[in-house]
Parts: C-alpha cells; sequence; structure tokens
C-alpha cells in the first residue's frame, strides 16, 4: 500500500499516477479468480492455430508480409441473416469500445495508461525502421476502404476497412502492432477471426510481451471477443427470419 503523504504537502502527478495505478490493479485481481471458474463450456472465444488465419483469402496476408502474426483468435456471431459485413458490427468493434468491455479490462488499460505516462511509452519510437504501414496502401486499397486510412480508432489509427476485412495499428515505444479482423459466413452464422500481428521496435518488445501475456490472454481478448458476440446478439439474434 503506498502511504498518503502527510502535512498537507502537495501530491506530485507522479504520485497521483501511481495510486491509479494501484487501484486498477486491485479490480484485476478481485477479478482474476473468476477467471479460473470458466468452463470450456460457457466461453464463446477462442485461441487457435495460425492456419485458421492463413488460410482466409485476406489483404493482410500481403499488406502486413514481414510483421511476425503473434496470435489468432476467433468468436463464433450466431445467425443475422444474410450478407452481414463487418460494418454491421463497427460499433461492437470499435476501438473505444474495446478498452471498455468489462471493469477488468477498463482497469488493464488504465493500467497500461498509467504505465506509459510514467516511461513514456506511447510516444511514437525514434530512430525507429519502420514508419506506419499507411503508406504501403495502394490507389486500389485507397479507392476500395470504408474508412480514412490513418484515422483515428480509439488506441489505434485505422489502416483500412473492406466489408469483411479491416486491419487497425498501433505505434509505440514498445511495440509496432496490428489487430486483423476478418468476417465470413459459416452455415447460419459468422465466425469473426482476430489476428495480432507484432513487429519489435527495440529490445524492451520481447520482455513487454512475455509480461502483457497472461492478461491479453485469459481477461483482455476473451472478454473483448465476448463482448461483440453480446452485441451482436442483442442487434440481430441467434437467428433471424
Amino acid at each position: 500500500m503506498v502511504p498518503k503523504p502527510s502535512g498537507g504537502r502537495r501530491v506530485s502527478p507522479t504520485f497521483r499516477t501511481l495510486r491509479g495505478t494501484l487501484g486498477s490493479v486491485k479490480i484485476v485481481a478481485l477479478y482474476l479468480p473468476t477467471m479460473n471458474e470458466r468452463t470450456p463450456a460457457t466461453r464463446t472465444s477462442a485461441k487457435v492455430g495460425a492456419d485458421a488465419y492463413l488460410r482466409l483469402p485476406l489483404r493482410s496476408h500481403e499488406f502486413l508480409k514481414g510483421v511476425p502474426l503473434h496470435d489468432v483468435w476467433q468468436v463464433r456471431l450466431p445467425g443475422g441473416g444474410p450478407g452481414r459485413t463487418l460494418a454491421d458490427a463497427r460499433e461492437a468493434l470499435s476501438g473505444d469500445r474495446l478498452s471498455t468491455t468489462t471493469p477488468a479490462v477498463r482497469a488493464l488499460f488504465a493500467f497500461r495508461r498509467s504505465l506509459g505516462r510514467i516511461f513514456g511509452w506511447d510516444h511514437e519510437p525514434t530512430g525507429s525502421r519502420r514508419g506506419s504501414f499507411v503508406d504501403r496502401l495502394t490507389a486500389a486499397d485507397r479507392e476500395r476502404t470504408l474508412v480514412e486510412p490513418g484515422a483515428p480508432d480509439g488506441p489505434f489509427t485505422a489502416m483500412y476497412a473492406f466489408p469483411n476485412e479491416a486491419v487497425s495499428e498501433a505505434r509505440n515505444a514498445t511495440v509496432h502492432a496490428f489487430l486483423v479482423y476478418a468476417l465470413e459466413s459459416v452455415d447460419e452464422d459468422y465466425l469473426l477471426t482476430w489476428a495480432i500481428h507484432v513487429a519489435p521496435v527495440s529490445p524492451l518488445t520481447p520482455v513487454y510481451m512475455a509480461l502483457i501475456e497472461p492478461f491479453r490472454r485469459f481477461i483482455v481478448y476473451p472478454s473483448i471477443l465476448n463482448q461483440i458476440r453480446r452485441r451482436w446478439i442483442e442487434t440481430y439474434g441467434e437467428r433471424s427470419g
């Protein structure tokens, strides 16, 4: 526990940030025990093999060529009716909503922002050999995309959004990362595939990714994908028609 400064002394911004960080950690600690109580039958999203993503005919395979694939997740979206696209789920998929799905996810994003302020992690890396991949977009990509390349997407930057595929980018002092969303029709349902590519920007990158791995794997990604599924069902129902 961090003691409060005594004698009416002025609290420094760093102290306030640390105090807020500890509060976020407490929320996550309270949430962690419930993760072990979930059985496979109650999970609606899953971490899957790379083949589940690489088999799809996506622009991202060429667009992100040379960027290591970190992991792949999928969630089944029941019903919805024919002709659904990523635009139909855009509200649930927007960057702002990704960080506010559950108290634990909100706490973790707040925790990360606090650390970013303390250590200066959220500035674009200086001296990096990689610039934004927005420059990789072709004229055909720019003609086809449904969003403005380079536009803010919550904590990310939109690269492109096609009817059934979208890519967003994050660049800072820890990682150069990309989120790929792909939606496909499967029987009477839809399957959302979420792939994460991560390029190192410094020796800190592998250490940082290892530190956040349990939080991403057991809290953040399942919470976000299950929230997308819930919103999909609320909007379109489990079966249409």
